[in-house]
C-alpha cells in the first residue's frame, strides 16, 4: 500500500472515531431537558400571574417579540388563562409555533403546552410560578420536555441552558420593570 493511501486511510479512521466518539457521548446525555430562571419582583404573586396570564400582553416583554416586529400573531380560545393559545409565525429567528394554557392556577402557576413547529419541531411545557418571600415575589420561568437525540449533540457545542436562560432573564427584567412601574 502506498504512503499516500496509509495517510488518507489514517485520516479517515480518526475521523470515523472521532464521529463516533460524538455520538457515544451525546447518547449519554438526560432524556428530558430543564431550563429555569427565577427573579425576585417588588409586587403580589397575583398581579404578576394576572399579567403573565394573558397572552395579549406579551408583545411588550417576551424577549422573541422584539426579535421580529413583523411577526404575524392570532389569538385563539379562551381570552385569558386556561385555554388560552397563541400562535405566532416570523422570520427564521423567531419561526412558526404555538403556545396554549394548560393550567391556570391563580396566583400560584401557571403551564403552557409549547410547540414550536419551524425551523425545527418540538414540543415541551413552559411554566411560570409565583412564590410569594418577604412581601416580593420569587417568579420562576422554566421550560421541560424531551431531549432528541440533534439537542443532544448540540448540546456538546453549545451551553443551551445559558442560550435559553439569557432570554428567560431578559423576559422576567421586562416583567419586572412593567409590573413594578402600574
Amino acid at each position: 500500500m502506498s504512503k499516500s493511501k496509509m495517510i488518507v486511510l489514517s485520516v479517515l479512521a480518526v475521523f470515523a472515531a472521532l464521529v463516533i466518539g460524538i455520538i457515544a457521548v451525546a447518547s449519554t446525555k438526560p432524556a428530558e431537558f430543564r431550563f429555569e430562571r427565577t427573579l425576585s419582583i417588588k409586587a403580589q404573586p397575583g398581579k404578576i400571574f394576572t399579567f403573565v396570564n394573558d397572552y395579549h400582553n406579551w408583545p411588550s416583554w417576551s424577549p422573541w417579540e422584539k426579535l421580529d416586529p413583523g411577526m404575524k400573531r392570532s389569538y385563539s380560545g379562551a381570552s385569558i388563562g386556561l385555554g388560552s393559545v397563541y400562535e405566532w409565525e416570523g422570520n427564521s429567528e423567531v419561526g412558526k409555533g404555538r403556545m396554549e394554557i394548560i393550567e391556570s392556577n391563580s396566583p400560584s402557576n401557571i403551564k403552557m403546552k409549547l410547540d414550536f413547529i419551524s425551523p425545527f419541531e418540538a414540543h415541551n411545557t413552559a411554566e411560570f410560578t409565583f412564590v410569594a418571600k418577604d412581601g416580593k415575589t420569587n417568579v420562576t420561568w422554566a421550560m421541560y420536555g424531551p431531549n432528541a437525540f440533534i439537542s443532544k449533540l448540540m448540546g456538546l457545542f453549545y451551553d443551551m441552558d445559558q442560550m435559553i436562560g439569557k432570554d428567560f432573564e431578559t423576559g422576567l427584567n421586562n416583567i419586572k420593570t412593567i409590573v413594578e412601574e402600574k
